[in-house]
């Protein structure tokens, strides 16, 4: 979705001409993958994160293009709503140091759309979901004021002419209608992306399908949603509701546009990209010049455009990704972590997910004692409950709690780090970072629940649990460390 999109409007003919060259777009690739040599090179990994941006008192700053504007950076970049933006951090080997040279672009970045946003009498937080938003916050005139948004959301109201219709069940209820996608930018994430060859993209992308679960569950950070208490991690039941392209047109699919998957990749990547082109019509026909089967029988790296368009509107939880530079290479794209509490949690979170990817695709047979089933559940209750939930893993004979099937894979992430090069030092203080959330049972959800709990129902006191959210969060040290809110809140967060 970063792609330029210089009109809203499009012709059923265009959408006809944009069909016939995704298909095209998907033997090119298939043909570019079988190429000896295709994607090699270390592997690497990079990050990107959405913040929102909040007024005075918590509520939604929707100044982002100004916010954008006055930080003047390329990697600082607009997102669907006006309240958010996204900070692209620049991709590093996984040898090495990595997620500590992601933790100081993060918080440098962080602390300068921070600053650009102070200007205007606001400032920055990353959340999983704004406690403070109220439905009003979510009118067609939320939608960020560039083409591509705009498009987008005409794009899947050309498919889906019924309202988006929203339902979760959580420790409370909510059920509610909206007429628009612009709901989808009450979730901001913490994205991670993971260079790997063509020859392990399945063994990997299975691997991340599986290892997802207990991450998820140590990671919660969006616990609820227009005041009401709802998942651990709300964003994920939100995201797929508001984006659901599925009507009473649509009764033959299965799966929404945002989804988990229906089972495990037994090909390659190209399996997946031909997946969203069957299963999932286009929303954004923008096309090129480029003849993409031409560029690759004349040996040369085709761009794609349309297919890495069309996948950028199809938000799997962990999602193949197609890269012409570098010669081209594959991605998988780890998209189920929220955004929060700090830069140090996310940067564990992401060391953990990577260390569990690398050591289950290392030992492949893990896949013939875990069903598919297995991750699926896994997944949503690991959403649901958190670090309360139960969860299978290979090898178990029955599900265990959240809380202590993390504990337990500490030392298997550790391992699947090292082997890949990472310094074990730096692996070690990450891990352990998800070791003592799990042992405490601290996660952003569980604080953000306490926090609110302390304040009860004193005036304002979601604005004041964000508040006091913010100043732990910028301050950088991890969830797992921060203030017990029953017994220490603080006299001027009460008001």
């Amino acid at each position: 979705m970063g792609q330029e999109v210089a009109k809203e409007r499009f012709s059923e003919a265009e959408y006809g001409r944009f069909g016939e060259r995704l298909k095209d777009s998907v033997i090119a690739l298939r043909e570019l993958i079988n190429r000896p040599g295709f994607g090699a090179g270390p592997a690497s990994v990079g990050a990107e994160l959405e913040l929102f941006l909040i007024d005075a008192d918590g509520r939604p700053l929707r100044r982002n293009k100004d916010v954008r504007d006055a930080v003047a950076d390329d990697r600082v970049v607009l997102e669907l709503g006006s309240f958010n933006i996204e900070v692209n951090l620049s991709p590093h080997p996984l040898a090495g140091r990595p997620f500590s040279a992601f933790e100081a672009e993060a918080r440098e970045l962080v602390a300068r759309v921070d600053e650009a946003a102070g200007a205007l009498g606001g400032g920055v937080v990353p959340i999983g979901i704004l406690p403070t938003f109220s439905e009003f916050d979510f009118t067609r005139d939320a939608i960020s004021d560039e083409t591509r948004y705009r498009a987008l959301s005409r794009g899947v109201r050309r498919l889906r002419e019924e309202p988006f219709r929203v339902r979760i069940e959580g420790v409370e209820r909510l059920d509610l209608e909206i007429e628009d996608v612009v709901m989808e930018s009450a979730n901001t994430s913490w994205q991670v992306h993971l260079r790997t060859p063509p020859e392990s993209f399945a063994r990997v992308y299975n691997a991340a399908q599986a290892a997802i679960g207990p991450v998820l569950a140590a990671s919660g950070n969006s616990p609820s949603f227009l005041r009401r208490e709802l998942w651990e991690e709300t964003r994920i039941a939100l995201f797929e509701a508001s984006a659901d392209d599925r009507d009473a047109e649509r009764p033959w699919r299965v799966e929404g546009r945002v989804c988990f998957g229906s089972g495990w990749v037994t090909g390659g990547a190209d399996e997946l990209f031909e997946h969203s082109v069957r299963e999932y019509e286009p929303v954004l026909p923008v096309m090129g010049e480029e003849d993409p089967l031409a560029v690759v029988r004349a040996g040369g790296v085709p761009e794609l455009a349309e297919l890495r368009l069309h996948q950028g509107t199809v938000w799997m939880w962990n999602r193949p990704v197609y890269d012409p530079a570098d010669g081209g290479h594959l991605r998988v794209e780890l998209r189920a972590l929220p955004a929060g509490p700090t830069c140090a949690d996310m940067v564990a979170n992401s060391a953990f997910l990577v260390g569990l990817v690398k050591s289950l695709a290392a030992r492949p047979e893990w896949i013939e004692r875990f069903t598919f089933a297995d991750a699926y559940r896994n997944f949503y209750r690991a959403a649901r409950s958190g670090l309360a939930a139960e969860l299978a893993w290979p090898g178990r004979d029955a599900p265990a709690p959240a809380a202590e099937l993390v504990a337990e894979l500490v030392p298997v992430a550790l391992e699947g780090l090292v082997a890949a090069g990472v310094a074990e030092d730096e692996a070690a203080r990450l891990v352990g970072i998800v070791g003592e959330r799990a042992r405490l049972g601290r996660t952003g959800a569980v604080w953000q629940r306490s926090a609110l709990a302390a304040f009860g129902d004193a005036p304002g006191a979601r604005s004041r649990m964000l508040s006091w959210y913010r100043e732990l969060s910028l301050a950088g040290e991890p969830v797992h460390t921060w203030p017990d809110p029953a017994a220490e809140t603080p006299i001027e967060a009460v008001g």
